[in-house]
């Protein structure tokens, strides 16, 4: 039996109820993180949580909890769950009013809830075991503040079933000028002539905790250059690797855009070093 959190209180999942007057379930009113735990070693807890403090101050949901007591509920939510490979997703709405309407209502309180689930064992840097993607391309459609991590993701799921109807695992997306912005669930790369280019932060685009402890790793390790730029839709069809990341898949490879090879249509030798780095750090963040 799954255990949750929900406002101060530790149930069986069956025993959870929120208000249908949440407005998190009336507009997607809210902010969610997804930690990855393996073994009870949580990866990348700190920023995380700095992101959903960023993300709850540019919506104006007030919630006064430290990164402690976010630290107690994880650790808490995977020992009660039997700790191994678990995601512990945060989910702060703004809470339940008497009615619905648009403006942010006053004197109500956020509705927090947290939960552990299973997620695959932790990825291996090698080419000869890890399970490569293929991905679609779309136009992006989504709203323009896809920096803030909101808890509304049709957009998100729109394009994710885009390429699922497709065949593909991931839907990597470009704006209307022709540049790659990110994918459906993912933060997307280019590797050519040795070098990781990605995509700029800007409301675009989300800043993924994965990427920002991947692009720290490499530049602190100096082996493999990385370049933050825009990146055209060509050159992601031109690339020598194209890479995915996000908390589950961690440094995923491609090696199929559109149904067409990425290279050689094989995983490089570029992400098995990267996947390496990546894994010999993360949880020093």
């Amino acid at each position: 039996m799954s255990i949750v959190y929900l406002n101060g209180e530790y149930l069986p999942m069956e025993e959870a109820k929120i208000s249908p007057m949440d407005r998190g379930f009336l507009f997607g009113d809210g902010i969610y993180e997804v930690v990855p735990s393996y073994n009870g070693k949580l990866v990348g807890f700190g920023p995380h949580i700095d992101r959903m403090d960023n993300g709850l101050a540019a919506i104006d949901i007030q919630l006064d909890y430290s990164h402690d007591q976010w630290r107690e509920i994880a650790t808490s939510l995977s020992e009660k769950n039997g700790a191994g490979n678990l995601g512990i997703y945060f989910h702060v709405s703004r809470g339940a009013d008497s009615k619905r309407s648009h403006a942010y209502p006053e004197g109500v309180s956020a509705t927090v809830f947290a939960f552990a689930f299973e997620i695959p064992p932790e990825p291996v840097a090698d080419r000869n075991v890890v399970k490569p993607y293929k991905v679609s391309t779309t136009q992006d459609l989504r709203w323009k503040r896809c920096n803030i991590k909101s808890t509304a993701l049709l957009g998100n799921v729109m394009h994710y079933q885009h390429g699922h109807s497709e065949g593909s695992g991931e839907t990597i997306l470009f704006n209307e000028r022709g540049e790659m912005t990110e994918g459906s669930a993912v933060n997307a790369y280019i590797i050519k002539d040795g070098k990781v280019i990605t995509s700029p932060l800007d409301e675009q685009i989300l800043p993924g905790i994965t990427r920002l402890i991947l692009l720290d790793v490499l530049r602190k390790d100096g082996s493999i250059p990385v370049e933050e730029r825009v990146v055209t839709m060509q050159e992601l069809r031109n690339a020598d690797e194209v890479w995915i990341t996000s908390s589950s898949k961690e440094v995923a490879p491609v090696i199929e855009v559109d149904g067409k090879a990425v290279g050689d249509g094989k995983v490089g030798d570029i992400w098995e070093k990267a996947q390496a780095l990546f894994s010999a750090h993360k949880y020093n963040y």
